[in-house]
Parts: C-alpha cells; sequence; structure tokens
C-alpha cells in the first residue's frame, strides 16, 4: 500500500509520467478510476475540462487522489502502471449485466471495457440512437467534432448517458455487449517508444513555434498569427455526380475526414495551391496542434520533411534513415521503435511540403519495398507516396496544382485546394498582426477601398506584406500598390529603410535609397537565378560565395536560415518565400548589363512553355565562374521549372513598365538598353498572345467561335497587367474575335480577374465570358465590373459569391447595354440579394437569361423576384432549381409568369405561359399543397413536356392530383417524381396507373 507521504515524494515523477504520453493515455487512468470509485462524477467533470493543459489536468489530479487517502493513491499508481503496459495488469469486467436495474452506475464500472467495446463503432452507435430518440442531432454533432478521437466520442458518449434520464444509458448497456471487442491504444511496444515519441514531439513543437516563413526580420509566434485558410474539397473535373451545393470551407481539423476519395486504397492526401496560398503554413500548424497534443492525436509519430530540402540529400538513404537522420533520431531502442512504426502503420504521419520545388519528376517506374535498403532521395519519396513503402501510413503532400502529374494522383486518397484568406480571414489576420486596434482598422478600411490591394489579400503572403509596409501604405501619397510588382517593391522599400541608418530614411525607392544597395540586389537576384536554373532553392556557403553573396548581402533579410537537412555545423539559406526568389530573379534579368534580348524572348514564348527550348532560357545569363566543367548546368537547365519561369516573366513585365521609369533609371545607366527591353518585352506579349488567338480552331458553322483558354493565356494576361499600359493591352487584343470566351477550372481569384478586366475592356467585339468553378468571390467581382461593358454574358457557377458581389454584379449589368446572361448557380446566395437581382429583371428589357439555381433562396425571395419578372418583357430562361422556394416561392413565381409572352425555360417555378418546354421544382422543398396547385395548371397548359418535381416531400395525394391532371393532359411527355415519400408499393400502383410517371 502506499502511503500519502511516499505519493507525495514521487509527485514529480508521476506528474511526468502522466504528461508524457498523450491526452488519450490521461483519459484512459480517469476510466479506471471511475470504474473503481476513486473519482467522483463531480471530480471527473471538474478534471476532464476540455482545453486546459494536460499538465494541469495532471496536477489536479494528483491534488483529488492525495484527498482521497493511501487506498486512492495506490490505485492511481496501479492505474498509470496499467496504462503503460497497455492495460495487461488490470482486469477488464467485460460481462455485465445488460438488464441492469441501474445501467447508469453499471456503465461507470465497467467503462474502461465499455469504452474499448464502443471506440471502434461509435459511428454506429450514435446513428442508431438517434434514430430511437436517445440523442438529438445537435448532441451527435457535438459527440463527433472532429477535435476528438475515436475513444475520446466513446467518452463522450457515456457521460452523456450518465446526465440524461431517456433511457440512453440502459439502451448503452445492452447494445454495447453486443459489440465485438476491439484493440483498444496504446499498442504492444508503446511503452518502449513513448521517450522517443516524447523527443519526437519535443522536435516538432520547436519546429513548429515559429512562423516558418515570411519572418526575415522578426519571429512571429505561430499560435498567435496563424490564421484558417479557405480549404476545400477538390473534386475530379468531369466526374459523374449530382450537382452539391457550393463546398464549404472545411477545417484543418477535417483534413483527414471521410470525404470523397479518389482512391480508397490510397494513403497520400494531396493539398494543391497557388505560391503564397499558405500550403506551409497549414502543415506547420498541423504540426504544432498535434505536438501540443490538442488535435490529431490519432497519431502517435509525426514526421515532417520539405521537398526542398530532401533534394539536396545526394547519398542512398533506407526509410529507417530518411526518419531517424532527418527528422529526429531515437536515444534508445531505434531497432524497436522502427519495428514499432513499422508494425502499427496507422499511427504514423508522414508530411512533404513542397513538391513542386522537388526537381525530380514523380514516377511509379522503379518500385522499391524495403524499409531497410538504402536507394535514391526521390525513389524512396515516390514509393512512400505509392504506399509501396510503409503502407497504411498516412502522407499529406503540398505542391503547386502545375507539379501534379495525372499519373501522380492514381495514387492520392483526398485532394483539397487552399485558396487563400476568406474576407474574415484578411481581416482577423491583420488583426492579429497589429496589437493597436487603430493600426488595424486603418489598414482594413485601406483594403476595402482599394479594391486591387483587396484582391491581392486573399494571398497570405500579400497579407504579410502589408501588415509588415503598413507605415508606408498608410503615409505614402501616391496611391496603394496595384500588381504584384508593386507589392514587392513596396517590401524592398521595407527592408531597405529597416537596413538604412534612420537620417538617411526617404519615401519612395529614390536614388539615395537605393543606389547604395544594388550591387546587393544584383547579387541577390544572380543567386535567384541561377538557383532557379538549377531547380536549387536551398545555398550552401560555397554557393553563396561563389554567387558572391556576402554577410553585408545578407543581412538584408531577404535570406534566412534554412531548416538543416542533415548533419552539419554551417546552417543554409534560402529566401524568404519561392516568389522572393523569382522576383529576385526578375530583377537581375531587367537591370543586369549580360540580359541579351533573345532570353527575354525565349522567356515570353508561351507556346514552347516546358519544351526544350524554354529550358535553354538562361545559359548566358548564369555566373560563368559558377558553371560546371562537365556542363552539367545545361541539363539542369531543362528542368527549370516553367511555373517559377512564369512568376518570373510577370516580374520582369512589372519591373519595365512606365509606371517605375524612376526605379529603371536609377538602376540601367543605358537608357538605350533599357528602351531595348522594354520594347522587346511589349512585343514578346503581343505576339504571343497573337499566337494564342490564332491557335483557335474556327467556330461550327451557325455557332458563335469559341475559345477555352489554356492557364499559358491567363500568364499572359498578368504579365500584360503587370506592365499597366492600356495601349499595349488595347493593341493586344484588338484581333481577338471570338464570340464566347471560356476559363473554368484556372484557378482565376481576384487577382487574375484585376488582370482580365485591364485587358478585355479593350476589346472590339462583344464576348460570353465563362469563369465557372474558380475562386473569384465578391473582390474578384467587382474586379470584373470595368470589363462587363464588353460582355454579352458572364457566367460565374460556383465561385463562392454572397450576396455583396450579387448585388455589385446586377446593379452594374442595369447599365450594360450588351449584356444580357448572367449564370450564379451554386453560389453563396440568399434572400439579400433578390431586390437588386429583381430591380435588374424590371428595369433591363433586353435580358434574356438568369441563373440562380443551387443557392439558398427561400420563398421570401422568391416572392421579390417574382415581383420583378412580372415587369419583365424579354426574359427567356429563369434557373431556380435547387433553392427552397417552398409552394409561397413556386405560387409567387407562378403567377408573376402566368401570362409571361417570353419566358421559355424555368427551373425551379412554374410556367404556364405557351411557349413553356420544361419546368423543374427539384429540391425546393415543394409539398403536397403546391403540387395540387401546379396540377390545376396543367389541366390548362398544352405546351408544358417535362415536369420535374424530383426530391421534394410529395405523397400519394399529391401524385393522385398530378394523376388527375395527365388525365386531361396529352402533350406532357415525363413528370419526374424520384426522392419523395412513396412507399414500395405506392411507386408500383402509381407507375401502372400513367407510364409517363417516372418513379
Amino acid at each position: 500500500m502506499c502511503s500519502q507521504e511516499d505519493f507525495q515524494a514521487q509527485r514529480s515523477q508521476l506528474v511526468a509520467l502522466l504528461v508524457s504520453g498523450s491526452l488519450e493515455g490521461f483519459e484512459s487512468i480517469l476510466d479506471w478510476l471511475l470504474s473503481w470509485d476513486v473519482l467522483s462524477w463531480e471530480d471527473y467533470e471538474g478534471l476532464s475540462f476540455p482545453g486546459q493543459p494536460l499538465s494541469c489536468s495532471a496536477r489536479r489530479l494528483l491534488d483529488t487522489v492525495w484527498n482521497k487517502g493511501a487506498w486512492g493513491c495506490q490505485k492511481l499508481i496501479e492505474a498509470i502502471q496499467g496504462a503503460q503496459v497497455n492495460s495487461q495488469t488490470l482486469e477488464l469486467h467485460d460481462c455485465w449485466d445488460p438488464h441492469s436495474l441501474h445501467p447508469a452506475q453499471d456503465l461507470q464500472s465497467h467503462r474502461p471495457a465499455i469504452v474499448r467495446r464502443l471506440y471502434s463503432h461509435i459511428e454506429v452507435v450514435l446513428e442508431l440512437a438517434r434514430e430511437r430518440g436517445f440523442l438529438s442531432l445537435y448532441e451527435c454533432d457535438e459527440i463527433r467534432l472532429p477535435i476528438f478521437t475515436s475513444s475520446q466520442r466513446a467518452r463522450r458518449l457515456l457521460d452523456l448517458a450518465t446526465v440524461k434520464a431517456n433511457g440512453l444509458a440502459a439502451f448503452l448497456l445492452q447494445h454495447t455487449q453486443e459489440l465485438p471487442v476491439s484493440q483498444s491504444p496504446p499498442y504492444e511496444g508503446y511503452t518502449l517508444c513513448q521517450k522517443f515519441i516524447a523527443k519526437l514531439r519535443t522536435t516538432v513543437l520547436a519546429q513548429s513555434h515559429f512562423l516558418s516563413t515570411y519572418d526575415g526580420v522578426e519571429n512571429l509566434c505561430l499560435e498567435d498569427i496563424y490564421t484558417e485558410n479557405i480549404l476545400e474539397l477538390q473534386t475530379e473535373v468531369g466526374m459523374a455526380r449530382a450537382p452539391q451545393k457550393s463546398p464549404t470551407t472545411l477545417g484543418l481539423e477535417e483534413l483527414f475526414g471521410t470525404h470523397s476519395h479518389r482512391n480508397k486504397d490510397a494513403d497520400t492526401v494531396l493539398v494543391v495551391g497557388e505560391a503564397g496560398s499558405g500550403k506551409s503554413t497549414l502543415l506547420q500548424q498541423l504540426h504544432s496542434l498535434w505536438a501540443t497534443g490538442r488535435d490529431f492525436q490519432q497519431f502517435l509519430l509525426v514526421f515532417p520533411f520539405s521537398c526542398r530540402q530532401l533534394q539536396c540529400v545526394a547519398k542512398p538513404l533506407s526509410l529507417r534513415m530518411l526518419l531517424f537522420e532527418h527528422c529526429c533520431w531515437p536515444d534508445v531502442g531505434q531497432h524497436d521503435v522502427f519495428q514499432f512504426l513499422l508494425d502499427y502503420p496507422e499511427r504514423v504521419l508522414l508530411t512533404f511540403d513542397g513538391l513542386d520545388e522537388f526537381k525530380f519528376r514523380f514516377t511509379d517506374q522503379e518500385r522499391h519495398c524495403s524499409p531497410t535498403d538504402p536507394t535514391s532521395v526521390q525513389t524512396l519519396l515516390f514509393n512512400l507516396l505509392q504506399g509501396n513503402l510503409l503502407k497504411g501510413a498516412c502522407k499529406v503532400l503540398t505542391s503547386r496544382p502545375d507539379s501534379v502529374s495525372a499519373l501522380l494522383r492514381k495514387y492520392v486518397r483526398t485532394e483539397y485546394h487552399l485558396k487563400g484568406f476568406s474576407e474574415e480571414g484578411i481581416k482577423l489576420y491583420l488583426r492579429k498582426c497589429h496589437s493597436e486596434p487603430e493600426v488595424a482598422d486603418r489598414l482594413i478600411q485601406l483594403l476595402q477601398a482599394t479594391s486591387a490591394l483587396h484582391g491581392l489579400c486573399h494571398l497570405p503572403v500579400f497579407s504579410w506584406m502589408v501588415s509588415k509596409c503598413y507605415q508606408e501604405l498608410l503615409m505614402q501619397d501616391g496611391g496603394s500598390p496595384a500588381t504584384t510588382t508593386d507589392m514587392y517593391l513596396l517590401i524592398l522599400q521595407h527592408f531597405l529603410l529597416h537596413d538604412s541608418p534612420p537620417d538617411s530614411a526617404s519615401c519612395g525607392l529614390g536614388p539615395g535609397l537605393l543606389q547604395g544597395r544594388l550591387p546587393t540586389l544584383l547579387h541577390l537576384g544572380r543567386l535567384a537565378l541561377w538557383g532557379l536554373a538549377m531547380c536549387c532553392y536551398v545555398f550552401s556557403a560555397q554557393q553563396l560565395q561563389t554567387a558572391q553573396v556576402d554577410s553585408a548581402d545578407i543581412s538584408l533579410g531577404f535570406l534566412v536560415c534554412a531548416q538543416s537537412v542533415g548533419p552539419g555545423n554551417v546552417t543554409p539559406l534560402e529566401f524568404l518565400h519561392i516568389t522572393f526568389q523569382c522576383f529576385f530573379a526578375a530583377f537581375y534579368l531587367a537591370f543586369s548589363a549580360d540580359t541579351s534580348a533573345a532570353s527575354l524572348r525565349h522567356l515570353f514564348n508561351c507556346r514552347r512553355l516546358g519544351s526544350s527550348s524554354l529550358a535553354r532560357l538562361l545559359p548566358t545569363l548564369c555566373v560563368q565562374d559558377s558553371r560546371d566543367k562537365k556542363g552539367s548546368e545545361m541539363a539542369l537547365l531543362q528542368k527549370a521549372e516553367p511555373h517559377n519561369l512564369q512568376i518570373t516573366a510577370a516580374f520582369l513585365a512589372g519591373l519595365l513598365s512606365q509606371e517605375h521609369r524612376d526605379l529603371q533609371a536609377t538602376c540601367q545607366t543605358s537608357e538605350k538598353v533599357l528602351l531595348r527591353r522594354k520594347m522587346c518585352v511589349r512585343w514578346c506579349l503581343a505576339r504571343s498572345l497573337r499566337e494564342h488567338f490564332h491557335s483557335i480552331p474556327s467556330a461550327v458553322p451557325g455557332e458563335a467561335k469559341s475559345m477555352h483558354a489554356m492557364p499559358s493565356f491567363i500568364w499572359l494576361i498578368r504579365s500584360l497587367y503587370e506592365m499597366q499600359e492600356e495601349q499595349l493591352a488595347r493593341k493586344a487584343v484588338r484581333r481577338l474575335d471570338v464570340g464566347h470566351l471560356k476559363l473554368t477550372f484556372c484557378n482565376v481569384g481576384p487577382a487574375e480577374c484585376a488582370a482580365l478586366a485591364f485587358v478585355l475592356r479593350h476589346l472590339r467585339r462583344p464576348v460570353a465570358l465563362q469563369l465557372d468553378h474558380n475562386s473569384v468571390g465578391d473582390v474578384g467581382v467587382e474586379q470584373l465590373l470595368p470589363c462587363l461593358d464588353v460582355c454579352t454574358a458572364v457566367y460565374l457557377r460556383d465561385n463562392g459569391i454572397s450576396d455583396r458581389g450579387a448585388c455589385m454584379l446586377v446593379e452594374r449589368a442595369v447599365h450594360c447595354e450588351q449584356l444580357q446572361k448572367l449564370a450564379l448557380f451554386n453560389n453563396k446566395l440568399t434572400d439579400g440579394c433578390a431586390h437588386a437581382v429583381s430591380k435588374l429583371l424590371a428595369h433591363k428589357q433586353n435580358f434574356l437569361a438568369l441563373r440562380l439555381g443551387n443557392n439558398h433562396i427561400t420563398d421570401v425571395g422568391a416572392q421579390v423576384l417574382a415581383q420583378g419578372l412580372k415587369s419583365s418583357t424579354s426574359l427567356q430562361f429563369l434557373g431556380f432549381w435547387g433553392n427552397s422556394v417552398g409552394d409561397k416561392g413556386a405560387q409567387a413565381l407562378a403567377e408573376a409568369v402566368a401570362d409571361h409572352q417570353s419566358l421559355k425555360w424555368l427551373s425551379g417555378g412554374r410556367v404556364m405561359a405557351q411557349s413553356l418546354c420544361s419546368c423543374s421544382l427539384e429540391e425546393n422543398h415543394v409539398y403536397d399543397e403546391g403540387v395540387c396547385s401546379l396540377a390545376e395548371g396543367l389541366k390548362r397548359n398544352s405546351s408544358l413536356k417535362v415536369l420535374k418535381l424530383s426530391n421534394n416531400s410529395i405523397t400519394y395525394q399529391g401524385a393522385e392530383a398530378l394523376l388527375q391532371a395527365l388525365n386531361r393532359n396529352s402533350t406532357i411527355l415525363e413528370v419526374w417524381l424520384r426522392g419523395n415519400l412513396f412507399s414500395l408499393e405506392e411507386t408500383e400502383v402509381l407507375s401502372c396507373r400513367d407510364t409517363r410517371l417516372l418513379l
């Protein structure tokens, strides 16, 4: 028996034992103490309060048990010892009376065994309990919160059963007895790994504590600054599936959720996003949450890796070497730890950040299945992603979209798209960056007043720039940055000011500020350019010396310490972000004396992007003394990443624009050379766009010529926008002769919308602009407004547009004479936009089509829209499928179009016009009342051929009314009634009565 004095003497060791494992282990100890009546229910509630640190809970537990006396102290020690050896020394009482008169008490007495039975079947039990009325949907959702593991969900269900007096406890006691016994963590060998797990947590926490990117001048605590990005499930283009509501933003905790899978047998989760969208920071937050025990505790071992670091590893590696030598080394028991992760791969998570910065292209040709035999780093990585190595372990991979091949996607279980900050995310991030509320308020006001800057800030890298340069932004009189180049020049100014003596500070990149550091900027540019050519993003001391980058150049702040990939005393350096490396490469190309016109022509040759011709872009530009004697540099240049060269080219166009002529005068001594470079870039951009247009196939006879733009088109448009020259934009598109410009699935965001509007507004002929399935949002809509005058139609399906964006769009559309069609299907529209849309219908009498399906409009909004529809004399198509208009909304729409002379097609409301061909009320919460009213109209209608009423709440009574109408209507061919409230018997009867009913 342990005395209280002995217990007190062991307090520090007991605390260490309690916190050395996970929250799961601590809660299992509480289970035993509850079952032994060491803890009362009140004690337990005080110790299991969510959100408090594990160390605090551990100390409170020791205090509580000490007050119970020597017996309680002894039982706690037994529980701790039992948990360390997987409860093998503790007797599991897994038999109980399922019909006990005191079910709540028995649930507590047998709690460890019940948790073990429940945790693998928790979803089934929750659903069954809800169906039988023991739990509400809200209670189930609270238990299912993704912050809880399966065992924690089981415990919370038992906690709820203790306080609910509706029979839940008796149900669980009886139902759990029938469940098979599942093995509960911790597993065999877990004790041997505990020290390594504790060390790994400490290592990962140290690496993730400070923001790893954008921190050249100061350290930012990740926990203080992290802001959630828009994370959406990525579905396959063209995948056959029913239309769904606009994707909801997923939380990071849902990364491993049970979403639809590309390949259910794969182990890799893929997160794609543009440069600067926050992929690295998202992984860093994942690591931090795991290391602190706040989430992802289903994984006992998490190994983070950087692809840009891994490609620096030259020697062959085995899986064991990769995990231990390049992540965290076990101080003892290396063999046991490695065997544990091989035995239980489902408890292992590996993360690989930045596949787009890995110079080796994915292939599945070389198989490697041995965890102990060394191989090349690329073979090791590719076989991990395929599952040939450590099958069952979860892997998370981040990349820019262009670097993910169709071959790699075969091995992806789930793909997500990281889209940057939402509107609220931008505000929250800026408020986190600035403790002074007035500074944050002024920045937010500045963004809202400057749409171009606001559009850029949806990428976190730009929001960071704004937060760093707030003094320059707020104090300057020359206007706010509009282009990407403007933003990077602003951050350059900020770093130069920070590195200059206080008395030499000046506003703007004037001669005094820039000339003294021009050699530094060219040194950095030469290093950046060489690195892009060699697919090198981490630079050794020797490489820095070769590029003539010294300590003074490094002190400017754009080069920061990289995480070491192996043993060594000298820490390599990397640029703050890949976009900064591209910016400095462009700076060197713009202002170095070595740049040739031929190099510029290659850079802007969009037709041959990624070919060997483009790969030969840089040989004459690289540092002569850095070349390999064997000429291997040329082979590497052929593998230069096209997406990095695109970013570089856009920066180059911006640096050579007229907007920055003062900068050019400071950096370039020869005006003649500078003028030739400007003319060359202008000519290349205009020519590349013309050739892009010439490649468009001829129009099909009788149809408008259509152009489905390739990604290079977006890049060329962005480059034109960076130059900010109206005459050049007009010249570039003057020969574009298409009736339909399609830009679907092209990652078009607010910044791309600004560039499109800048160029397309100069079109000579009107065009239908299709931007479905992008990330336009409300700010992107605002950016598009200047080009609406040349649009005959604008299609914006699935773009995250809310009422604010829709109102801006339709209010401008009223004044655009040529605009006749709008499609806003599958967005975030509610009744809040109904008045603006109604005004559009009432006042624009050449408007032909409006698609508002699959939004969140109710009967209130439908009634408002009906008022505008009554005044419309031109509308032919109104899409309303998938809203919630109900019977009242359907009736209002029907009355509005009963005598309509132009409407030909309505999806989502009924139409009595003689020219109507199809009517759809699918998924609109229509009941028998609305159907009966509709049936009366069908008796008088002679043109309706297809009536769609699937997925509503229609019963046999409503179907009977339709049958009576069909007896008097021979025109109608089909009535869709699938997904309504018919029994099997009723379905058979209705099918026999009229074959036109599709059930």
